[in-house]
Order: C-alpha cells, then structure tokens, then sequence
C-alpha cells in the first residue's frame, strides 16, 4: 500500500474479505441446510456431537461452547430448540449441578446420514476443488490459532 488511503480502502481489508466470505459460504449452506430443517449454527453443534458420538464421548455445554467458539448465552437457546425437536437431550450432572451434558437422541443420530452429503453438495458448483478449498481451511485453521494464541488486543 502506497499510502494512508490505501489502508483504510474497503477491499484492503483482511476482516471484509473474511466477514463477505463468510456470509457467502453461509448463504450456499443456507438451502442445503434447510433440507434438513436446520440452521446453520445448529448444524455445527451438531457436527460436534456426531464427532463426539462416533468416539463415544460425552459433551459438556461449555466444551461445546469452547469448540464452536460461542457464549453460553448463544448456545443455550441453540440447544433448547435441538432438544425441542428430539435430536439432543441435556442432562445435569448429579454431582455438580452446574456442568450440563449434551447428548444425541436416536433421531439426533439419524440425522447425520441425512446430512452427509451436505459437504460433497456445497463444494459442487463453486468451481474450487476439493484441494484448494483444504488448503484454504487449513491457512484460515493457522491465522485462527495464531490470533487466539496471541489473546485479546489491549485496545492501544
């Protein structure tokens, strides 16, 4: 960048060009998901829970929140309308009241079948291979772990 203009220009930005690809990876999941009867934000709760099903885990509310990167206060309700229609069930633990696990129903399960050809269906039609699009998840996968491991900006 030549100058001070050039930083502040729109489409030199590194958040705008995440922030739009984002809304529009968002937007072709969109009708997938729909299939399914699913928002986005619960199908990747769910992503962790079948993940977590598969090697027989138990998952608590907060590692969700921890993995999926969202506030109790997100999640929470998120949670409450998977429970609502049968795919998960939350369970207090009896020692320690304050830990809440989440589990897979059996209709919880069954839903990741319908759901598998969600990833093979998305990537069809944009015209990135398969290749590319890893590449580019494992470079957003390093920026992601570099800025989380540098913590919150001090606000300078």
């Amino acid at each position: 960048m030549t100058n001070k203009d050039d930083a502040l220009a729109l489409d030199n930005q590194l958040c705008f060009a995440l922030y739009a690809a984002n809304r529009a990876v968002t937007a072709r999941y969109r009708p997938l998901l729909a299939e399914l009867n699913l928002t986005y934000p619960q199908y990747l709760v769910l992503l962790v829970l079948w993940e977590a099903n598969r090697e027989k885990k138990t998952v608590r509310v907060s590692d969700l929140g921890k993995r999926l990167r969202l506030d109790s206060g997100t999640l929470t309700p998120l949670l409450k309308r998977l429970a609502e229609r049968g795919l998960i069930t939350r369970q207090r633990d009896t020692e320690d009241e304050r830990v809440v696990t989440v589990t897979l129903t059996g209709e919880g399960v069954a839903l990741r079948q319908r759901a598998s050809d969600v990833p093979g269906r998305l990537l069809c039609g944009t015209g990135i291979d398969q290749k590319r699009m890893m590449a580019l998840r494992d470079e957003l996968r390093s920026v992601l772990s570099l800025l989380e491991a540098q913590g919150e900006p001090s606000g300078q």
